[in-house]
């Protein structure tokens, strides 16, 4: 247990700072769910819109240190790539 007051003090900051990143962590899965529903049911439009608000949303989530960069932009794109394959 913390016993000097700034180690209280980072503990608290350790906490508020966690909920805040498994709220984005959550949203993120959120939109990227509904891609993923979107591609299952077969609805390219739907895909194509679930995919275009999900983007922003792992992005903000790599520039919050969420996510790394590299795995935003790889999620991004395989998701981009399934939804290409949708139509042909």
């Amino acid at each position: 247990m913390a016993n000097t007051s700034s180690a209280k003090k980072a503990t608290r900051k350790i906490a508020a700072r966690t909920a805040v990143n498994k709220n984005r962590r959550s949203r993120v899965r959120t939109y990227v769910r509904k891609v993923e529903e979107a591609l299952a049911s077969g609805d390219k439009s739907a895909a194509e819109a679930a995919l275009l608000a999900a983007q922003p949303e792992l992005m903000r989530a790599a520039t919050k240190g969420v996510l790394h960069k590299n795995t935003a932009s790889r999620k991004v794109s395989r998701l981009t790539l399934r939804v290409k394959a949708l139509s042909a």
